[in-house]
């Protein structure tokens, strides 16, 4: 059984390595209660008077408890200091886990009465802070460094161009690197070229494929895929959501008697798009379809931290109701 502290708060603005950690801190929670025993506050459920009555309320559960709170770089420090911090003095942190997230920006940030309760309580502090563009290079060495192996200035230089700025994506290809060349591979721009594919964006393309035609072990395959290197969920199901709503608009404009000619009159695309795209609704049908456009708002209201659905189990949801 893993060894827990009474509150966890994962705050900064890299958003991406956040998002992996919050991952993390969940999964294992899960393996100690079962997805059932976390209690998810997002929304308007996550002000700090309705996370004092959380913590406060009475359950019937055995073992230890778990609470995650989304959006709490919204808060005031006047709010948490009236309403949160004499709930959080009383906390049992022998059977009681809380974990806050903050996903900071210029406007919101974690309030500094937070940051000193948790610290009270004996909890642990996370800040993931964005590097900017021009210290990735440098922090690539570091990092490669770290997993025993040697990365040029050069080759730094060129993973961050052909990988990206995101720092979990340059991690995953550092860590494929450390496994693929060994401890003590000195790494140059030539390998780098070599090893490592700029084929994110087909990647995607490739998990909406895979749903639009109905692939369910595919699809799931595909979207768990791009989570493992890093990807954010949007930028998984944003093209997801667009080809559905675009495809429910055929279905619907056949289903009224348009013929092809008028559809492309309405439509921006190649005509070899276009008749693969009207095969695709014919396929499908606008009833499935619209489920899947609603089922993707929802999702869309998970991830912003809007609803008290786990983003990438809704995701993984929509996906089989989809391809059903």
């Amino acid at each position: 059984m893993a060894t827990w502290h009474p509150a966890y708060l994962l705050h900064g603005d890299d958003h991406d390595r956040l998002a992996e950690r919050r991952s993390r801190l969940r999964a294992a929670a899960e393996r100690e209660v079962g997805a059932e025993g976390i209690e998810h506050l997002a929304g308007d459920r996550a002000t700090p008077s309705a996370v004092a009555g959380e913590l406060a309320a009475m359950t019937l559960g055995l073992g230890r408890r778990f609470v995650l709170v989304d959006g709490v770089e919204r808060w005031k420090d006047d709010e948490v200091k009236a309403d949160l911090l004499p709930t959080l003095r009383g906390l049992d942190g022998a059977t009681t886990t809380v974990a806050f997230v903050a996903l900071e920006e210029k406007r919101h940030t974690t309030p500094k009465a937070l940051i000193a309760a948790v610290e009270k309580l004996g909890g642990q502090l996370v800040a993931e802070r964005a590097l900017k563009a021009r210290d990735l290079p440098r922090w690539a060495v570091g990092q490669a460094e770290r997993l025993g192996i040697e990365l040029s200035g050069s080759a730094a230089q060129a993973l961050v161009t052909q990988v990206g700025e995101r720092r979990v994506r340059l991690e995953r290809e550092l860590e494929k690197l450390a496994l693929e060349y060994g401890p003590g591979a000195r790494i140059s721009t030539a390998e780098i070229e070599g090893a490592v594919a700029d084929a994110s964006e087909r990647q995607v393309w490739d998990f909406v494929d895979a749903v639009m035609s109905r692939d369910r072990s595919g699809a799931v395959g595909a979207y768990l895929a791009l989570r493992a290197q890093g990807e954010v969920i949007f930028r998984i199901t944003s093209p997801l959501g667009s080809r559905l709503r675009t495809a429910l608009d055929i279905a619907r404009r056949l289903e009224a008697g348009e013929e092809r000619d008028a559809i492309a009159k309405g439509v921006r695309m190649a005509p070899w798009v276009l008749d693969r795209r009207i095969a695709e609704a014919q396929r499908i049908g606008s009833r499935t379809l619209a489920v899947g456009v609603d089922r993707m708002a929802a999702l869309e209201l998970a991830v912003r931290g809007d609803s008290p659905l786990d983003p990438d189990t809704e995701a993984v949801r929509v996906i089989g109701a989809l391809t059903a």
